[in-house]
């Protein structure tokens, strides 16, 4: 996980984003959650199909077979709030923005600061 010793710029946080989505769609999961303090990346995969298929994935779990819809996706706009710690994503699939974002925050740790998430924003 990376670790800053000061709270980090904007642009560094965004480049671990940046890393992050990209080791997701080369489908390199246990790289992508050692770089953020992770939650489920079932739950963010899940998400990510549900909104680029426009499927209900619950009813079906082929999304969890084949993984080659990863690659269609892209990082959209980081979108930051206004006390700057928490910002979220906006995903695209082919030419279309995804109604799901990824939502992360910098939070204080023990050793520093670090980037947490992703949560799912509908």
């Amino acid at each position: 996980m990376k670790i800053w010793t000061e709270p980090p710029a904007r642009t560094d946080v965004e480049e671990v984003v940046r890393r992050y989505f990209d080791l997701l769609r080369a489908g390199a999961f246990p790289e992508a959650e050692q770089l953020v303090d992770h939650t489920s990346l079932r739950h963010v995969l899940r998400a990510l199909w549900t909104g680029s298929a426009g499927a209900d994935a619950g009813a079906d779990e082929s999304w969890e077979r084949d993984l080659s819809w990863l690659r269609e996706l892209r990082l959209g706009d980081f979108h930051w709030g206004d006390a700057g710690g928490s910002f979220y994503v906006e995903i695209g699939c082919l030419a279309r923005t995804l109604d799901v974002s990824l939502g992360f925050w910098v939070k204080p740790v023990d050793a520093g600061w670090v980037v947490s998430g992703p949560s799912t924003l509908w």
